[in-house]
């Protein structure tokens, strides 16, 4: 049984494996991402924190999900070339996956579980909308979860205060 996110793999958007143990002794913000939606405004604050954090040990994993009103439509061609011409996203994107239901990634599932949300208190850990983020710690735990209304931005002092803790 997976006990950290680091034991879990995910396919990159051009179609590699990527064995998430390659993040393994970083802070990781992993979050559920989609190209039309009201929240997509964040792909700017999460590669902000790509580029201002990422040279102590940190990165933003991004996962494209068409579960939340068919927002994230395209291939991952697409997706690529979409985050790239629009908001020059350096961090690493993953293939497009569901992350609730049956057909969740099991990164997903575990993520879910580790940090099951305000309505997880009833058994209901579903993730409720696109930008739903999760906050990992070096030893790759789950610290935090936080909802699509939450700025990328407002996490800097949680994740200077991780990396700080890991120095």
């Amino acid at each position: 049984m997976p006990s950290r996110v680091t034991d879990f793999s995910a396919t990159a958007l051009a179609g590699e494996e990527i064995p998430l143990i390659s993040f393994q002794g970083q802070v990781l913000l992993i979050v559920n991402t989609a190209s039309a939606c009201g929240f997509t405004l964040q792909y700017r604050g999460l590669e902000e924190l790509q580029q201002a954090y990422a040279p102590r040990g940190f990165s933003v994993l991004g996962f494209p999900c068409n579960q939340f009103g068919e927002q994230e439509p395209g291939s991952s061609d697409e997706i690529a070339g979409f985050c790239s011409r629009e908001y020059a996203v350096t961090f690493p994107m993953f293939a497009k996956i569901e992350v609730n239901g049956d057909a969740a990634h099991p990164l997903y599932k575990f993520l879910k579980g580790a940090r099951p949300g305000l309505l997880g208190l009833f058994g209901w850990d579903a993730i409720k909308w696109n930008f739903t983020k999760f906050l990992v710690g070096t030893n790759g735990h789950v610290v935090a979860r936080y909802s699509p209304i939450t700025k990328p931005e407002s996490l800097k002092g949680k994740i200077e205060k991780l990396l700080s803790a890991s120095a």
